[in-house]
């Protein structure tokens, strides 16, 4: 324990050397809630976005700003000089509402996603509206015409949007039930909206035409063969050594490895607004997902999986 301890710290502390000794100014100013009751998610986020930002070796300077304890008005007022080159965040919505009414003169990653559009803001996030697109085209893909829900007492508010965003991109055919159907024809399916316990005990599952959501994925618990979900790759490969770095230092529940995930893509697409000049235009495969920007606008796509017998297989 104490041989851990140490090495959080040296890892914190060589995070710290990189960005957290508050420059003169930034050339980046990340605003997250880093007090009060998002701190946890906030947290998460900076450690994801710091440890890509370490591991790329950029020299960009970066100032992190607590928005749990400054308005949006005073950050912009007093932070932002003339060599700020990028703003990221807000996360809260409101937050980013108000930064649109702003109208800043550089670009501004905001951490979430709002009604409102702005010329120079762009907004990412881990919306529920990409994990619906990112599992209709599996529905598509499969053959599913009719799509039974079935859905845990309880976690309504937690599954509310994605259903509401599934049935736009799906259709009509789309049926609420309240036990696992029977029997399947070859066109149906089932889509399972609550957590890994509940998911258990609903005794033996159909082996075709299964799905769930992340919700349903814990760590460390067995996935029923043949279920199908779509998530953050980051999760499911090892390919992101910082990412790999940040959690062994840290580890956390899935929940808060999506938002470290999702810091380190906030990084990734900081730098491309740094080395581009002009329209901007990327489009690259990140912790997240496949993520592009096009038309003034920043998409990700989760990846599929399914459970096979002895492994996890990834849908292309």
């Amino acid at each position: 324990k104490g041989n851990s301890l140490m090495s959080y710290k040296k890892y914190w502390l060589l995070l710290c050397l990189a960005a957290c000794m508050s420059p003169a100014y930034a050339d980046v100013l990340v605003i997250l809630p880093e007090s009060g009751t998002m701190a946890r998610a906030g947290q998460s986020i900076k450690r994801g976005f710091l440890s890509a930002y370490t591991a790329s070796g950029s020299k960009e300077k970066i100032i992190f700003v607590d928005s749990e304890k400054n308005s949006i008005d005073s950050i912009f007022k007093k932070k932002l000089t003339a060599k700020t080159r990028l703003v990221v965040g807000p996360l809260l919505r409101p937050e980013i509402e108000k930064v649109i009414e702003l109208d800043p003169k550089i670009p501004v990653l905001a951490l979430n996603d709002v009604n409102t559009q702005s010329a120079n803001v762009w907004q990412y996030s881990l919306a529920k509206q990409d994990d619906a697109v990112a599992l209709n085209q599996l529905l598509k893909k499969d053959g599913v015409k009719k799509l039974f829900v079935l859905r845990q007492t309880g976690t309504e508010s937690a599954t509310e949007l994605f259903l509401v965003a599934l049935m736009a991109e799906f259709g009509s055919d789309i049926e609420m039930v309240n036990q696992l159907p029977k029997k399947l024809s070859r066109k149906e399916g089932v889509l399972l909206l609550g957590d890994h316990q509940w998911m258990e005990q609903l005794g033996s599952l159909p082996e075709k035409n299964i799905y769930a959501t992340p919700l349903s994925i814990e760590q460390g618990q067995s996935i029923p063969l043949g279920l199908s979900f779509c998530d953050v790759p980051a999760l499911y490969n090892g390919q992101w050594a910082d990412l790999i770095e940040a959690y062994k230092e840290q580890p956390e529940n899935m929940a808060f490895q999506r938002l470290l995930a999702f810091g380190g893509d906030a990084w990734s697409i900081s730098q491309q607004f740094l080395e581009q000049t002009g329209q901007v235009q990327f489009s690259f495969v990140g912790r997240t997902g496949a993520i592009e920007l096009k038309d003034h606008k920043i998409s990700r796509q989760p990846y599929c999986y399914r459970q096979q017998k002895n492994s996890i297989e990834i849908l292309k």
